[in-house]
């Protein structure tokens, strides 16, 4: 699959999850939820490496990378996530976690040295601006009390603790690990952390069995983290994490349209501005300058003159 196609998967899938998530909460725990979401998408990740006849035997130390991956993409993140929603409202933690991208940008400089450009910083920025004129209706009406700051506390954790589990990611393929199974053993782990967790709290694992928590709940395992997640960490491995991760920036746009469907939502003015500047910021990030559409062109026909020398040496040696 080629990037753009990853790249619109992982986008319309995340940005349409916001529906799925608004029909888990209710009767059942948010721990028990994350637990039965990412508990289901293990097992058809198992299956999936059993008919593909995938690799599932690693090492220990490489289990221990697995857990750490696990538990900061596929559950602790979200358990700080779901906490902050109880102090702030969604638009808050919306704006917050799509600070990822700067998070992945930093992190990226910090753990692999990767060199970011000014394009980036541009397009995350146009981007970020983008989510804040988006809800500044709603952004307008919060009170800065104590209250707030303890939901966006969780909340930037949250996604700090995610990003550290995309560099995991990417730790993951230097290392040489194949993906499906890392996250495989990664959402295991991941779920067997936050029953723990939710033990430790005294939670109920009860479970809905209405069609609308039922489906929401497939969905998420099978869509939401299945898919999305094999082709987002795909991509984070392909274009880098401060580019894929834009993709975070783009489920507003997602969700607002769907929910102008969906609901009714009723466009304003910060609506159409804010979903300029994120268009604006997502063709500035992901649309590749001349300078290195010519880096990677001069790349190519060097590879291609180091090819052909290799096929003349062993057509020399073979007449010798």
């Amino acid at each position: 699959m080629n990037n753009t196609f990853l790249y619109l998967i992982t986008v319309l899938i995340w940005g349409s999850t916001w529906i799925a998530i608004n029909y888990q909460l209710g009767h059942v725990a948010p721990e028990a939820s994350i637990v039965y979401r990412f508990g289901l998408a293990a097992i058809v990740l198992f299956t999936y490496c059993k008919l593909k006849n995938l690799r599932l035997r690693f090492s220990l130390r490489h289990h221990l990378q697995f857990f750490l991956f696990g538990v900061t993409l596929f559950s602790f993140n979200y358990y700080l996530l779901y906490s902050a929603q109880q102090h702030i409202n969604s638009a808050l933690t919306c704006i917050a976690f799509s600070m990822i991208m700067f998070f992945n940008v930093f992190n990226a400089r910090i753990w692999y040295g990767t060199h970011i450009t000014k394009q980036v910083y541009l397009g995350g920025s146009l981007g970020l601006l983008g989510i804040v004129t988006l809800f500044w209706p709603q952004v307008s009406d919060t009170q800065l009390g104590a209250e707030t700051l303890l939901g966006l506390g969780f909340c930037i954790l949250g996604t700090l603790v995610a990003s550290t589990g995309n560099m995991l990611s990417m730790r993951n393929q230097k290392l040489k690990l194949p993906l499906i199974p890392a996250m495989t053993w990664g959402m295991t782990y991941g779920a067997i952390f936050m029953a723990i967790i939710a033990m430790a709290q005294g939670k109920n694992f009860s479970f809905d069995y209405t069609f609308s928590y039922i489906s929401s709940l497939l969905y998420l395992s099978i869509f939401g983290s299945v898919i999305a997640f094999a082709s987002y960490l795909t991509l984070l491995n392909r274009i880098g994490a401060h580019k894929a991760s834009y993709a975070s920036v783009m489920f507003p746009a997602v969700a607002v349209i769907i929910s102008t469907v969906v609901e009714g939502f009723a466009w304003t003015t910060y609506t159409f501005v804010g979903l300029l500047f994120i268009l604006a910021g997502n063709l500035v990030v992901l649309i590749r300058s001349k300078k290195q559409l010519t880096a990677a062109s001069c790349t190519e026909k060097q590879t291609n003159s180091a090819e052909e020398a290799d096929v003349n040496q062993t057509k020399l040696k073979t007449q010798s």
